[in-house]
């Protein structure tokens, strides 16, 4: 854990019908102080989506080469690069080399964000999708994380239910090709 950092509790039960994975697990996540509450939410909730086997948050900012969730196999292979934000497009080269799969999630606008990486060269580009939520999602998320949190996931048809300490909310996920 970064020095600093906030730590945050998560007892998850996930429900993603669309991809058949059904689990119950407690995450924990540290924030550090340059994050902002949206993007530690919006990196949960990557972490969820993508939730298989050798998933784990990389180590931070002071794991400057590494995505904020990655997934390896059990001989330490990466599998799969998933950025959290509003990475550039030399990172997304990067993290498309490396992992046999890369994604983005955001809490950011997705016009804006497809706009920096028109033209740029990225590695594999055709096969990397941005993914967003519906505005205001976030934002409504970040208003009832606590230190130690209650979430509930559950995915149907790329359409969110989210359960997070009482707060009910919904979003579609938005799937974005960057090329």
């Amino acid at each position: 854990m970064a020095a600093g950092a906030t730590m945050y509790t998560f007892e998850i039960e996930l429900a993603d019908t669309d991809r058949g994975v059904y689990e119950q697990f407690t995450l924990r996540a540290a924030r550090h102080p340059s994050e902002t509450d949206a993007y530690l939410v919006t990196r949960v909730l990557a972490y969820c989506l993508e939730f298989e086997d050798g998933i784990t948050f990389s180590d931070g900012i002071s794991a400057t080469a590494d995505p904020a969730v990655l997934v390896r196999d059990l001989s330490g292979k990466l599998l799969a690069w998933i950025e959290v934000g509003a990475p550039d497009a030399a990172r997304l080269h990067t993290g498309s080399k490396a992992a046999e799969r890369t994604t983005i999630y955001s809490h950011r606008d997705p016009t804006r964000m497809l706009a920096q990486w028109t033209g740029a060269k990225i590695h594999r580009a055709e096969e990397i999708v941005l993914h967003s939520f519906e505005p205001g999602f976030i934002d409504s998320a970040v208003g009832a994380i606590e230190r130690r949190n209650a979430l509930t996931l559950t995915v149907t048809e790329r359409q969110l239910y989210l359960e997070l300490n009482g707060l009910h909310l919904s979003s579609a996920v938005h799937d974005h090709p960057i090329s």
